[in-house]
């Protein structure tokens, strides 16, 4: 990713993924002791003008509402990670050290 910011503030990630017809999803995987635990995930759409499709079961994620998958982003402690670009280049790290270096506020 050329041209990165780090998204941190609920809104901010919500406008970037909307921007693009992305959708909030959560995949449950096990962890390494067999635990079930979330991740997240962003499912975009092919060139509409809309997000009309939901990511479906073939592919692993249930969709969300946004208000879960930000609650799920701030239990995980996690921050977006996104190409300044109108492609949906993104992947998620750890907020402590980002909220550190920007001080921004999460909503």
């Amino acid at each position: 990713m050329n041209h990165t910011q780090t998204l941190i503030r609920h809104r901010d990630i919500q406008n970037w993924v909307t921007a693009r017809h992305g959708m909030p999803a959560i995949a449950r995987v096990p962890n390494s002791m067999g635990e079930m635990r979330a991740r997240l995930a962003l499912s975009f759409s092919k060139a509409r003008a809309r997000p009309t499709s939901m990511p479906s079961i073939d592919d692993g994620l249930s969709p969300v509402s946004w208000s879960a998958w930000l609650a799920e982003l701030d239990r995980q402690h996690l921050a977006l990670k996104v190409s300044n670009q109108k492609s949906p280049d993104f992947e998620f790290v750890e907020r402590d050290a980002e909220a550190r270096n920007s001080g921004e506020a999460l909503n």
